[in-house]
Parts: structure tokens; C-alpha cells; sequence
């Protein structure tokens, strides 16, 4: 059997910025306003620092206002919660991101849930969350990796998703529930599923559209597959690699990437699949929020 598509989120991404980069340059160009992003992070995460050194460097080379806002690990909640107000309050800023996951001290929901939603650009409000749930796609901000890994389900079946099966593994609120909810708005017809559900490998067989979020190292097989349905692997495992030499690792995804490429049709890879639309979105829904904010209609994606 002919191996599948493979399903480059690098160049989806990439056409997803210089989207971004037209959008942003034209309302500076009609209307003076410069699209502005904040990024808070607390504490001395390597891993957070990495990923908000690379939004940061993004959000440059998409022509926005990028700041950073760099605090202690021993930051308070009413002092976190008091730099979010004063973002929500700054008319140059119109998208606000808290970096993930925050300090264990801290109660994360409570500062997600005090971003104002018209600048929560990573989607996270309830307001944007609800939004979605009840199939409104147009007015509020969707979470970065799902619109994200939907951009790349699009790539391979166009815009309705018509008469095609979809399973998601993993309910999360971050992950699997919008993208269910987008699967949904698309008119495919969905199942959730999760750890607890019976006979998952039976359930993902049916699915045209399998899109994987658990965290499990390789746990989908080639067997778990529907002949041809497209896979969207959303999982970023690092798993030990001896083979590379002693204390080498390497990135895996929740698919089997190497033999689930022999029964799918199309197949995202890890890394260079999902991981790059996330920041690509994240810049999609900064320059939507600020065409909104400046009274004007946001670009699609």
C-alpha cells in the first residue's frame, strides 16, 4: 500500500503568516493602528521561556507590538491578576497571553478567566469557549491548536465535512472538546472518546477523520485505522532514544507515525505537523482582535 499524504503544518503555517503579516499591515496602513500582543510569564520554566521566545519572535516578524512581561516565580495572584487588569485597560494591546502552566501557587483559571475574551487570543475564556459550543465561529476567538489542526483536516476534505465520521481522543477543554466542536460545525459527525471509554481501538476504526490528543507515546496502531482516513496527530512525547547514543531522546505523537503511514491516507507528523499551527493561530486570532477593536472586518483564515 502507498504510503500517506503527508501532511505539512510547516508550510500551512507559513501560508497562515504572511496572511497575518497582509492583515496586520494593511489596518496599520488604513488606520494607523499597529496590532499589539502581551505575553506574561512567571517563574524560570525552560520549556515556557523557549515557547514564549518563539511568540515573541513571531509576533515581530508579523509586524506587531510585541511585549513581554517577565515576572519572579514569586509573583502573587493579586499582582499577576493586577498587570492582566491593566492589559484588559490598554487600548494599544488587543490580544493578551498568560503563559502555561503557571506557577502550582497560583490559581491559572482564575487569571484565564479575567482576560478580557474580546483579547483572550488564546481562546481559553468561557465566553469564547461557550461561543463555539453553541456554533458561533465568527464573533469570538477560537483556542490556537485546534483552529489549527482543523485548518490542516481542511486541507485534505475542503470546508464541509459532510457525511464523514470523526473521533477525537481526549476531552480536554484546552484540546479535544473545541475540536470536537469544530468537527461538529463542519457537519461531520463526531464521537469523543477518552480513557474511559470501552474498546477505544474498536471506536477509532470507525472514524474517516481520527484526531488524536491523549499524551500517549505512539499508543494509536496501524490496526486502530480505517484505510485512508486522515490522521491529525496532536500529541508531543519525548520518549528515550539509545539508538542515537546514550541519553538521547526524540519527539514522537500519540500515532505510530511509521505504520499508521501505511493504512492512512493522510498523516500529520511529529514534529512539523499540529506544533506549528499553534503559533500561527495565535497570530491569526492577535490580528482579528485588533481589527475588531479598530471597527473593522477581521480576515478569515
Amino acid at each position: 500500500m502507498a504510503l500517506a499524504t503527508v501532511i505539512d503544518g510547516k508550510s500551512a503555517a507559513a501560508s497562515v503568516i504572511e496572511a497575518v503579516k497582509i492583515a496586520a499591515a494593511g489596518l496599520e496602513t488604513e488606520t494607523g493602528v499597529r496590532t499589539g500582543l502581551a505575553v506574561v510569564i512567571v517563574g524560570d520554566d525552560p520549556a515556557s521561556h523557549t515557547y514564549v521566545g518563539a511568540k515573541g519572535r513571531m509576533a515581530k516578524e508579523c509586524g506587531f507590538n510585541s511585549i513581554q512581561h517577565t515576572l519572579p516565580a514569586e509573583t502573587t495572584q493579586n499582582e499577576l491578576a493586577k498587570l492582566v487588569a491593566s492589559l484588559n485597560e490598554d487600548g494599544a494591546i488587543h490580544g493578551i497571553l498568560v503563559q502555561l502552566p503557571l506557577p502550582t501557587y497560583l490559581n491559572a483559571d482564575a487569571i484565564i478567566q479575567s482576560i478580557r475574551p474580546d483579547k483572550d487570543v488564546d481562546g481559553l475564556h468561557v465566553v469564547n469557549a461557550g461561543k463555539l459550543a453553541t456554533g458561533d465561529l465568527t464573533s469570538g476567538l477560537i483556542s490556537c491548536t485546534p483552529a489549527g489542526a482543523m485548518l490542516l483536516v481542511r486541507s485534505i476534505h475542503g470546508d464541509d465535512l459532510s457525511g464523514l465520521d470523526a473521533v477525537v481522543i481526549g476531552r480536554s477543554n484546552l484540546f479535544g472538546k473545541p475540536m470536537a466542536q469544530l468537527l461538529l460545525a463542519a457537519n461531520a459527525t463526531v464521537t469523543t472518546a477518552h480513557s474511559k471509554t470501552k474498546d477505544l481501538s474498536a471506536v477509532a476504526c470507525g472514524a474517516d477523520i481520527l484526531v488524536a490528543a491523549v499524551g500517549r507515546p505512539e499508543m494509536v496502531k496501524a490496526d486502530w485505522l480505517k484505510p485512508g482516513a486522515t490522521v491529525i496527530d496532536v500529541g508531543i512525547n519525548r520518549i528515550h532514544a539509545p539508538e542515537r547514543g546514550k541519553g538521547k531522546s526524540r519527539l514522537v505523537g500519540d500515532v505510530a507515525y511509521l505504520e499508521a503511514s501505511d493504512v492512512a491516507g493522510a498523516i500529520t507528523p511529529v514534529p512539523g505537523g499540529v506544533g506549528p499551527m499553534t503559533i500561527a493561530m495565535l497570530m491569526a486570532n492577535t490580528v482579528i482582535a485588533a481589527h475588531r477593536a479598530a471597527g473593522k472586518q477581521p480576515p478569515r483564515f
